[in-house]
């Protein structure tokens, strides 16, 4: 089964620039194929919150999947084209991003009832080894907000420190050829004696 969500309408209850939301109850049996076509007002919301001069394209091709019963595991690829500043020349340049996507979602644990006096045994939580895998999570109403999920992982897969290709670093020459340190200068007027003497 697939289902497009391209250019759909963002949520109006959140405020992120990307929304597309997948319920866990449409979500059938043998899975969900789910395209995402970022619009041109979600590009240019998504640029404006990441310090970029453009994004040119994003899409995202996701698969999910229902995972342990009540949870729920999206997993997929999301491809960019965007324009980022050099911090070396601070000229544009256009560049492309591809980020897996792999996550997984389940019922927030729920607090632990009181029991009654008669014991009643305690039911057995989802085993979960810490080593393994990283806890899933939270899958709040059955509810996963997918654009903020790739507008997610499309912000962690920015390069902090864009460099256009070919561009290096030069360290400028010294102005002065001593190279006196601060704490020298500093000693040297301590030193001079007053000019309007």
């Amino acid at each position: 089964m697939t289902k497009d969500m391209l250019g759909g309408q963002p949520a109006k209850s959140e405020p992120a620039p990307l929304s597309r939301l997948a319920s866990l109850s449409e979500t059938p049996p043998e899975g969900l194929d789910v395209d995402i076509v970022a619009n041109a007002a979600e590009r240019a919301a998504l640029a404006e919150l990441n310090g970029l001069p453009a994004i040119d394209a994003l899409t995202a091709a996701l698969r999910l999947r229902r995972w342990r019963g009540d949870g729920l595991e999206v997993t997929g690829e999301l491809r960019a084209r965007l324009r980022q500043t050099c911090v070396v020349t601070l000229e544009d340049f256009d560049t492309e991003v591809v980020e897996s996507i792999e996550m997984r979602f389940a019922p927030p644990a729920e607090e632990p009832r009181p029991r009654s006096r008669r014991h009643e045994p305690e039911p057995e939580p989802h085993e979960h080894d810490a080593l393994a895998e990283d806890p899933p999570d939270p899958l709040v109403g059955g509810v996963v907000d997918l654009g903020a999920l790739v507008a997610e992982f499309f912000t962690l897969a920015l390069d902090p420190y864009p460099r256009k290709p070919g561009a290096e670093f030069v360290e400028p020459a010294p102005e002065d050829a001593s190279n006196v340190s601060p704490f020298a200068q500093l000693r040297r007027l301590r030193d001079e004696p007053p000019k309007d003497a």
